[in-house]
């Protein structure tokens, strides 16, 4: 049904790709800050748009997390312009010289960055990623591909239109920036396989999107990442600073993916900071489930099973365990984890060594709050995605990201022989 009007909107994009390859750095700024301004101009259309999505999401029950990630606000759109602009000021990776070297017969062979083509992005909810990611991509000098869920089409349509009419009046090719303006899952299962067009897809949403396209998609895919993301306290902790941190990383913005999804706690530390910290997040209204000796120190918890270890809320619940030691925590981490974001607290400068070394995930941090996993918090601007695999690109996916390379060779009359 859907596979002409795809496979025109492929070729478009395809075709502005191969003029965006070779388009000035100055013509993409320009671009960026006509889209920044346009978004600010047209924000009470936009705005309108992103009402109807509202309000077709609380009549559908969407819980409050939810929403707040399809809510777009005057603020929230002035951060998204702002965003754009941040873009500005970074260097352009496109055309940067990685390495140069001379052979023994004379040819100088360089290696220098290049835009990873058209990129397709299949994604949920939030309408921002609209803005990052033809923002990234356009700096990178890619086409992009965007199909975004339903329940922020009006304002993925709206924005879309906005900031695309912006950057070709801007000196962009026609077709740089296109939605697919469909929410039909055929739409998705066809960009999955649309090798002709799409250089790279890369799914941004929770794990049954993010699965589907990587058990389903022939295009090449970068894997953007669940969060199941945890916090171990470990006896040495600073409790108090233990406490902020907890509180921060889970009830921040709890439906983003580097919210903290489970609480790890040493044996040790539990009497003392349990309670306190139980205490603190029930007043944000966050819901407890722990383990049996969770439990013993907080009689209240609901019990937590198995599933709640692999469970990526993305709401106001949290999964609190106790553990023995260090050890015994990077192994749950590592066997419950996601690859994304992991925090140890901690005085102890070997003990957060280990946790550094041992833990397998894109972000490691010690004594900070998993919430600053982000391209900006980074200084990387806007991201594309978080990337929790190795191949090609790991953790936050900036301008660096989107590019590729390529050998360039001068010879004055070699052959070989």
């Amino acid at each position: 049904m859907y596979q002409t009007e795809l496979e025109a909107i492929g070729q478009r994009a395809k075709e502005a790709s191969y003029k965006l390859a070779g388009v000035s750095t100055k013509t993409k700024n320009d671009a960026l800050q006509a889209m920044a301004k346009s978004l600010e101009e047209r924000r009470e259309m936009i705005l309108a748009a992103n009402e109807v999505d509202m309000e077709a999401g609380r009549a559908k029950g969407l819980s409050n997390a939810l929403l707040d990630r399809l809510l777009l606000t005057p603020d929230r759109i002035r951060e998204m312009a702002e965003g754009l602009r941040a873009l500005i000021a970074l260097p352009d990776p496109v055309g940067e010289v990685t390495r140069m070297w001379t052979r023994p017969n004379g040819l100088q062979i360089g290696k220098i960055r290049v835009p990873l083509g058209v990129i397709g992005i299949i994604y949920e909810a939030r309408p921002n990623v609209t803005v990052d990611a033809a923002g990234l991509c356009l700096k990178a000098g890619n086409a992009v591909i965007l199909r975004g869920g339903s329940e922020a089409f009006n304002s993925n349509r709206a924005i879309t239109q906005v900031i695309s009419a912006a950057a070709t009046n801007a000196g962009i090719p026609a077709g740089a920036i296109q939605l697919v303006e469909t929410t039909d899952r055929e739409a998705a299962n066809l960009m999955m396989k649309m090798n002709a067009y799409i250089d790279v897809l890369i799914p941004r949403g929770g794990a049954g999107l993010i699965q589907a396209v990587v058990q389903n998609a022939t295009v090449p895919v970068l894997e953007t990442g669940v969060g199941n993301c945890h916090v171990y306290v470990e006896e040495d902790a600073d409790l108090k600073m233990a406490r902020r941190i907890v509180v921060n990383a889970k009830t921040q913005r709890p439906g983003v993916c580097n919210a903290m999804e489970t609480l790890l706690v040493h044996e040790n530390a539990a009497p003392a900071f349990l309670p306190v910290a139980a205490e603190a997040l029930r007043a944000k209204g966050v819901e407890l489930r722990g383990c049996s000796r969770t439990r013993e120190v907080l009689p209240d918890c609901k019990p937590a099973t198995e599933g709640d270890w692999r469970t990526e809320y993305l709401d106001l619940i949290l999964a609190v365990k106790v553990v023995g030691d260090l050890e015994e925590a990077i192994d749950h981490i590592n066997t419950y984890g996601t690859k994304h974001t992991e925090v140890i607290i901690t005085n102890s400068y070997q003990k957060a060594r280990l946790f550094l070394q041992r833990v397998d995930a894109a972000a490691v941090f010690v004594n900070a709050s998993s919430r600053f996993t982000d391209g900006h918090q980074f200084g990387l601007g806007a991201e594309i995605g978080i990337s929790t695999q190795k191949l090609h690109a790991r953790g936050p996916m900036g301008l660096e990201e989107l590019t590729s390379t390529k050998y360039i060779i001068f010879g004055d009359g070699q052959i070989r022989t």
